[in-house]
Protein backbone atom coordinates (compact mmCIF):
# COMPACT_ATOMS: atom_id res chain seq x y z
CA UNK A 1 0.00 0.00 0.00
CA UNK A 2 2.78 2.48 0.94
CA UNK A 3 4.74 2.00 -2.29
CA UNK A 4 1.56 2.11 -4.40
CA UNK A 5 0.51 5.45 -2.90
CA UNK A 6 3.95 6.96 -3.49
CA UNK A 7 3.95 5.75 -7.10
CA UNK A 8 0.50 7.26 -7.60
CA UNK A 9 1.33 10.60 -6.02
CA UNK A 10 5.01 11.09 -6.92
CA UNK A 11 4.06 14.10 -9.05
CA UNK A 12 2.54 15.78 -5.98
CA UNK A 13 5.98 15.71 -4.36
CA UNK A 14 7.84 16.71 -7.50
CA UNK A 15 5.49 19.62 -8.11
CA UNK A 16 5.23 21.00 -4.59
CA UNK A 17 8.57 20.34 -2.92
CA UNK A 18 11.29 20.81 -5.53
CA UNK A 19 12.58 23.35 -8.05
CA UNK A 20 12.27 26.12 -5.47
CA UNK A 21 8.57 25.57 -4.77
CA UNK A 22 8.92 24.87 -1.05
CA UNK A 23 10.44 27.49 1.31
CA UNK A 24 11.25 24.92 3.99
CA UNK A 25 13.50 23.06 1.56
CA UNK A 26 15.00 26.20 0.04
CA UNK A 27 15.61 28.16 3.24
CA UNK A 28 16.24 25.38 5.76
CA UNK A 29 16.58 21.76 4.63
CA UNK A 30 18.93 22.23 1.67
CA UNK A 31 21.33 24.60 3.51
CA UNK A 32 21.41 22.25 6.51
CA UNK A 33 22.14 19.23 4.29
CA UNK A 34 24.97 21.05 2.54
CA UNK A 35 26.50 22.19 5.83
CA UNK A 36 26.18 18.90 7.71
CA UNK A 37 27.68 16.83 4.87
CA UNK A 38 30.42 19.24 3.86
CA UNK A 39 33.78 17.46 3.54
CA UNK A 40 32.35 13.97 2.99
CA UNK A 41 32.96 12.46 -0.45
CA UNK A 42 31.08 9.16 -0.75
CA UNK A 43 27.49 9.98 0.26
CA UNK A 44 24.30 7.95 0.08
CA UNK A 45 20.95 9.80 -0.09
CA UNK A 46 18.33 7.33 1.19
CA UNK A 47 14.79 7.99 -0.01
CA UNK A 48 16.12 10.58 -2.44
CA UNK A 49 12.80 11.24 -4.18
CA UNK A 50 13.41 13.23 -7.36
CA UNK A 51 16.95 13.94 -6.20
CA UNK A 52 17.15 17.56 -5.11
CA UNK A 53 19.41 16.81 -2.11
CA UNK A 54 21.46 14.37 -4.18
CA UNK A 55 22.02 17.06 -6.83
CA UNK A 56 22.88 19.61 -4.16
CA UNK A 57 25.64 17.36 -2.81
CA UNK A 58 27.09 16.63 -6.25
CA UNK A 59 30.13 18.88 -5.94
CA UNK A 60 33.75 18.53 -7.08
CA UNK A 61 35.56 15.40 -5.87
CA UNK A 62 32.34 13.88 -4.53
CA UNK A 63 30.65 10.56 -5.32
CA UNK A 64 26.94 10.90 -4.59
CA UNK A 65 24.32 8.21 -4.99
CA UNK A 66 20.58 8.44 -4.43
CA UNK A 67 18.29 5.49 -3.76
CA UNK A 68 14.50 5.39 -3.68
CA UNK A 69 11.95 2.60 -3.83
CA UNK A 70 9.56 4.57 -6.04
CA UNK A 71 10.04 4.05 -9.77
CA UNK A 72 8.44 7.37 -10.69
CA UNK A 73 10.84 9.26 -8.42
CA UNK A 74 13.94 7.48 -9.74
CA UNK A 75 12.94 8.16 -13.35
CA UNK A 76 12.47 11.86 -12.58
CA UNK A 77 15.73 12.01 -10.61
CA UNK A 78 17.59 10.52 -13.56
CA UNK A 79 15.95 13.05 -15.92
CA UNK A 80 17.06 15.95 -13.68
CA UNK A 81 20.51 14.49 -12.94
CA UNK A 82 23.62 16.67 -13.09
CA UNK A 83 25.93 13.66 -13.14
CA UNK A 84 25.10 11.95 -9.85
CA UNK A 85 23.84 8.36 -9.87
CA UNK A 86 20.52 6.82 -8.86
CA UNK A 87 19.45 3.29 -7.97
CA UNK A 88 15.96 1.97 -7.35
CA UNK A 89 16.13 0.15 -4.02
CA UNK A 90 14.38 0.07 -0.67
CA UNK A 91 16.05 1.44 2.44
CA UNK A 92 15.51 -1.93 4.13
CA UNK A 93 17.66 -3.79 1.55
CA UNK A 94 20.44 -1.56 0.25
CA UNK A 95 22.34 -3.21 -2.64
CA UNK A 96 25.81 -2.20 -1.46
CA UNK A 97 28.78 -3.81 0.28
CA UNK A 98 29.60 -3.10 3.91
CA UNK A 99 31.35 0.14 4.90
CA UNK A 100 31.44 1.78 1.45
CA UNK A 101 30.03 5.25 2.26
CA UNK A 102 31.53 8.11 4.27
CA UNK A 103 28.12 9.56 5.05
CA UNK A 104 24.41 9.10 4.49
CA UNK A 105 21.33 11.29 4.72
CA UNK A 106 17.64 10.42 4.94
CA UNK A 107 15.38 13.46 4.64
CA UNK A 108 11.67 13.27 5.49
CA UNK A 109 11.54 9.59 4.56
CA UNK A 110 11.71 7.51 7.76
CA UNK A 111 8.21 8.61 8.77
CA UNK A 112 7.05 6.66 5.70
CA UNK A 113 9.13 3.48 6.22
CA UNK A 114 7.29 0.60 7.89
CA UNK A 115 10.41 -1.51 8.61
CA UNK A 116 12.28 1.38 10.21
CA UNK A 117 14.73 -0.71 12.25
CA UNK A 118 15.75 -2.73 9.20
CA UNK A 119 16.44 0.51 7.31
CA UNK A 120 18.60 1.89 10.13
CA UNK A 121 20.47 -1.43 10.31
CA UNK A 122 21.17 -1.24 6.58
CA UNK A 123 22.40 2.35 6.73
CA UNK A 124 24.72 1.47 9.60
CA UNK A 125 26.02 -1.51 7.64
CA UNK A 126 27.01 0.48 4.54
CA UNK A 127 28.65 3.31 6.51
CA UNK A 128 32.34 3.18 7.28
CA UNK A 129 33.45 3.45 10.93
CA UNK A 130 33.20 7.08 12.08
CA UNK A 131 30.88 7.79 9.14
CA UNK A 132 28.05 10.30 9.55
CA UNK A 133 24.32 9.73 9.26
CA UNK A 134 21.99 12.74 9.08
CA UNK A 135 18.38 11.85 9.84
CA UNK A 136 15.82 14.56 9.09
CA UNK A 137 12.25 13.97 10.24
CA UNK A 138 8.97 15.79 10.35
CA UNK A 139 9.09 16.56 14.06
CA UNK A 140 7.26 13.74 15.91
CA UNK A 141 5.45 16.26 18.11
CA UNK A 142 4.08 17.95 15.01
CA UNK A 143 3.31 14.71 13.19
CA UNK A 144 1.47 12.96 16.05
CA UNK A 145 -2.03 12.00 14.82
CA UNK A 146 -4.66 14.15 16.49
CA UNK A 147 -2.34 17.11 16.96
CA UNK A 148 -3.33 20.55 15.75
CA UNK A 149 -4.33 24.08 16.61
CA UNK A 150 -7.11 24.62 19.13
CA UNK A 151 -8.98 27.93 19.31
CA UNK A 152 -10.30 28.25 22.86
CA UNK A 153 -13.11 30.81 22.73
CA UNK A 154 -14.23 29.93 26.26
CA UNK A 155 -11.08 31.47 27.72
CA UNK A 156 -11.04 35.16 28.63
CA UNK A 157 -9.37 36.46 26.59
CA UNK A 158 -9.73 33.80 23.84
CA UNK A 159 -6.64 31.63 23.51
CA UNK A 160 -5.00 29.53 20.81
CA UNK A 161 -2.65 26.62 21.52
CA UNK A 162 -1.13 23.54 19.91
CA UNK A 163 -2.68 20.28 21.05
CA UNK A 164 -0.50 17.14 21.01
CA UNK A 165 -2.25 13.86 20.20
CA UNK A 166 -1.33 10.39 21.50
CA UNK A 167 2.40 10.95 21.22
CA UNK A 168 3.53 7.72 22.88
CA UNK A 169 1.47 5.45 20.61
CA UNK A 170 3.25 4.26 17.47
CA UNK A 171 0.69 4.31 14.68
CA UNK A 172 0.31 4.37 10.92
CA UNK A 173 -2.15 6.68 9.19
CA UNK A 174 -2.98 7.74 5.65
CA UNK A 175 -3.42 11.49 5.41
CA UNK A 176 -5.10 13.51 2.69
CA UNK A 177 -2.37 16.13 2.30
CA UNK A 178 -4.08 17.75 -0.67
CA UNK A 179 -7.45 17.14 -2.32
CA UNK A 180 -7.28 13.60 -3.67
CA UNK A 181 -3.66 13.01 -2.55
CA UNK A 182 -3.30 10.38 0.17
CA UNK A 183 0.12 9.81 1.75
CA UNK A 184 0.99 7.21 4.43
CA UNK A 185 2.70 8.40 7.62
CA UNK A 186 4.03 6.41 10.56
CA UNK A 187 4.24 8.26 13.84
CA UNK A 188 6.87 7.12 16.32
CA UNK A 189 8.05 8.76 19.55
CA UNK A 190 11.56 10.14 19.37
CA UNK A 191 12.78 7.46 21.79
CA UNK A 192 12.04 4.71 19.25
CA UNK A 193 14.29 6.37 16.68
CA UNK A 194 17.10 7.09 19.15
CA UNK A 195 17.06 3.58 20.58
CA UNK A 196 17.06 1.98 17.12
CA UNK A 197 20.03 4.13 16.14
CA UNK A 198 21.92 3.21 19.30
CA UNK A 199 21.18 -0.50 18.94
CA UNK A 200 22.68 -0.42 15.45
CA UNK A 201 25.95 1.32 16.25
CA UNK A 202 24.87 4.89 15.49
CA UNK A 203 25.45 7.46 18.23
CA UNK A 204 23.47 10.70 18.22
CA UNK A 205 26.08 13.46 18.55
CA UNK A 206 23.80 16.47 18.02
CA UNK A 207 20.09 17.20 17.74
CA UNK A 208 18.64 20.25 15.98
CA UNK A 209 15.11 21.64 16.27
CA UNK A 210 15.20 24.75 14.06
CA UNK A 211 12.35 27.23 14.05
CA UNK A 212 10.29 27.30 10.83
CA UNK A 213 11.95 29.51 8.19
CA UNK A 214 10.60 32.94 7.39
CA UNK A 215 9.40 31.89 3.94
CA UNK A 216 7.10 29.30 5.50
CA UNK A 217 5.72 31.72 8.11
CA UNK A 218 4.94 34.28 5.41
CA UNK A 219 2.83 31.82 3.43
CA UNK A 220 -0.23 32.45 5.59
CA UNK A 221 -1.04 34.92 8.36
CA UNK A 222 -2.00 32.08 10.72
CA UNK A 223 1.50 30.57 10.45
CA UNK A 224 3.00 33.37 12.57
CA UNK A 225 1.60 31.64 15.64
CA UNK A 226 3.66 28.56 14.73
CA UNK A 227 7.00 30.35 14.69
CA UNK A 228 8.08 28.76 17.98
CA UNK A 229 6.92 25.22 17.18
CA UNK A 230 9.60 23.14 15.39
CA UNK A 231 8.50 21.39 12.21
CA UNK A 232 11.85 19.74 11.53
CA UNK A 233 13.95 17.41 13.70
CA UNK A 234 17.55 16.67 12.74
CA UNK A 235 19.63 13.91 14.36
CA UNK A 236 23.35 13.94 13.50
CA UNK A 237 24.80 10.51 14.16
CA UNK A 238 28.23 8.90 14.12
CA UNK A 239 28.88 5.30 13.15
CA UNK A 240 30.87 3.49 15.85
Amino acid sequence: MTEELWETHADWWQRGFSKGADPEYEEQILPLAADLLKGFTRILDVGCGEGQITRLLNVANSQILGVDATKAQIYEAAARSTGEGYVRASAEALPFRNHVFDASIACLVFEHIVEMEDAIREISRVLRPAGRFVLMLNHPLLQTPGSGWVDDHMADPPDQYWRIGDYLIEQETVEEVELGVHIPFIHRPLSIYVNALSENGLTVERMLEPAPPQGFIERHESYAAASFIPRLLVLICRRG
